[in-house]
């Protein structure tokens, strides 16, 4: 089947940056919109970005202008650049994608494992 594995995360102090990546693996026909959404303990699940396979993106109100989101369709890898860090960015970060197996199936959506993001202030 297909796996998102998420990597980068760690502890970072505040105005630093982090970089995540997240490869998918197995049977792959094609990767659609791939994005990274975040958890903060008591909070709701938030989009952070997303990126379509034209590399169209879309960010977050509360990430714009830190974050960038980008792909490598020949790696079937997401990646996000994050700066200027703040202690709000404090979550579990998760790659989500929309993939295909084979040329007649369906699109499948796929979540990552996750990755702890911890800012320090």
């Amino acid at each position: 089947q297909v796996q998102l594995v998420e990597s980068g995360g760690g502890l970072v102090q505040a105005g630093g940056s982090l970089r995540l990546s997240c490869a998918a693996s197995g049977i792959i026909f094609s990767i659609n919109a791939m994005g990274w959404y975040r958890q903060a303990p008591g909070k709701q699940r938030e989009l952070v970005a997303s990126i379509s396979s034209g590399g169209r993106t879309n960010y977050g109100d509360s990430v714009k202008g830190r974050f960038t989101i980008s792909r490598d369709n020949a790696k079937n890898t997401v990646y996000l650049q994050m700066n200027s860090l703040k202690p709000e960015d404090t979550a579990i970060y998760k790659c989500n994608a929309d993939i295909s197996s084979r040329w007649y199936s369906g699109v499948n959506n796929y979540w990552g494992q996750g990755t702890q993001v911890t800012v320090s202030s």
